[in-house]
């Protein structure tokens, strides 16, 4: 793949994205009013100010959630396919699951775990 066919597949990429978004104006239905420019959270009427900051300890422990979360998906095809592939699979799953235990210990040693 040459870069002409790159540069090619790019703009092809970003033209697609753009005319999704102008078709998605031109034919969405839309209205202007106050209540849609208010913050939603659980059709409860917002008191005070809705920019308010949080502690960033919720945005670490979300973000380790996330980590192990989506690492867990590795696990299942892996589980399937056990038997066939046989000890190499198993030695390369144990030195998965120790990165992702030091990871772990490393989290909760900076106290990225604790709940404030």
């Amino acid at each position: 793949m040459g870069n002409v066919s790159l540069i090619l597949l790019m703009a092809c990429g970003i033209g697609f994205c753009g005319l999704a978004q102008l078709v998605s104006k031109l034919i969405a239905p839309s209205s202007k009013n106050l209540q849609k420019l208010q913050a939603y959270e659980c059709g409860v009427p917002t008191i005070g100010a809705s920019w308010i900051q949080f502690n960033v300890g919720y945005y670490l422990f979300a973000l380790i959630f996330l980590v192990f979360d989506v690492e867990l998906m590795f696990l299942f095809p892996w589980a399937v396919v056990n038997k066939e592939m046989g000890i190499t699979a198993f030695i390369e799953i144990v030195v998965f699951i120790f990165i992702l235990f030091l990871g772990l210990l490393y989290a909760w040693k900076k106290g990225a775990l604790k709940w404030m």
